[in-house]
């Protein structure tokens, strides 16, 4: 065997284990929401228009995630649109076993909701193949060569990196029926209270945990007006879209509405706070 073609198999069995610990990093990622009935439910009831427009709103999420992570460490525009592709169909693989598996996907059912339930798995799980990487690798960015780009992102970078996080922790909640309970149970002090907690905890977990925008912690107003409001409206942002795909917004009021993004803001909140943890 020559010596070109040694490199090429060792490429290739490292792309192999890399497309492995892809499957791993969907399946951790997305185990949650493989096993929430409201999930199952949205999968079939959710009308195919929003249903698309959650997957084409993922995509250049995906991408993002390829540019700052990906599952492999082949780097450049063409690897990452092809680590976003193969990120996507390892969560729709991942969703498509694992319902079946469950039950809850039937050989007989319907192509419509087979569909629909694998369909809006898939983008969480993806998500979870394309962050597999950074997070089961066992390895820091400086072991790894500096091979992903989270750490030299641009300020719009570590922006897009906090709406990541949010809508990771958004996901896993927007469409269960406690969202509902919670913001239907909340007075208006508890609403302001949960926004001032929000903020707060925003800007320590960043300022005071080594994430995005710590070299701004010396000066805390500006880092404030820097990171933290425009973080916190991010999370809400991605809150109201995840809450508007859901349905979870039908009907409701402009208060309603405000106050259900709110409360979904709070673990929004804290998932842009640590996207640097994510990610």
């Amino acid at each position: 065997m020559t010596a070109a073609a040694m490199i090429d198999l060792r490429k290739e069995r490292a792309y192999i284990r890399d497309l492995a610990r892809a499957f791993a990093g969907a399946l951790v990622f997305n185990i949650p929401l493989l096993m929430t009935m409201e999930m199952w439910e949205q999968g079939v009831a959710m009308e195919r228009w929003r249903l698309l427009t959650f997957i084409l709103a993922g995509l250049p999420l995906l991408y993002g995630l390829a540019y700052y992570a990906g599952f492999s460490k082949r780097r450049g525009f063409r690897n990452d649109i092809l680590d976003t592709a193969v990120a996507l169909a390892v969560g729709f693989v991942t969703a498509s076993v694992l319902l079946i598996l469950f039950g809850v996907v039937q050989w007989n059912a319907p192509p419509h909701e087979a569909i629909g339930m694998v369909a809006l798995q898939a983008v969480p799980g993806a998500m979870g193949a394309l962050l597999a990487r950074r997070q089961l690798s066992g390895a820091s960015s400086e072991s790894r060569g500096g091979d992903t780009d989270e750490d030299e992102a641009s300020y719009f970078g570590e922006l897009f990196l906090m709406a990541a996080g949010a809508l990771f922790f958004a996901l896993n909640i927007a469409p269960t029926e406690e969202i509902i309970l919670i913001a239907y149970k909340a007075t208006a002090l508890h609403v302001l209270a949960l926004i001032a907690l929000s903020l707060l905890l925003l800007h320590l977990i960043v300022f005071n945990a080594g994430f995005a925008g710590q070299e701004e912690a010396d000066r805390p107003l500006h880092a404030f007006l820097h990171f933290t409001l425009p973080g916190y409206a991010i999370a809400l942002g991605i809150s109201l879209f995840a809450l508007y795909v859901f349905g979870r917004t039908d009907g409701l009021s402009v208060q309603g509405v405000a106050q259900i993004a709110i409360v979904l803001g709070f673990p929004a909140a804290i998932g842009a706070a640590a996207a640097r943890l994510l990610v």
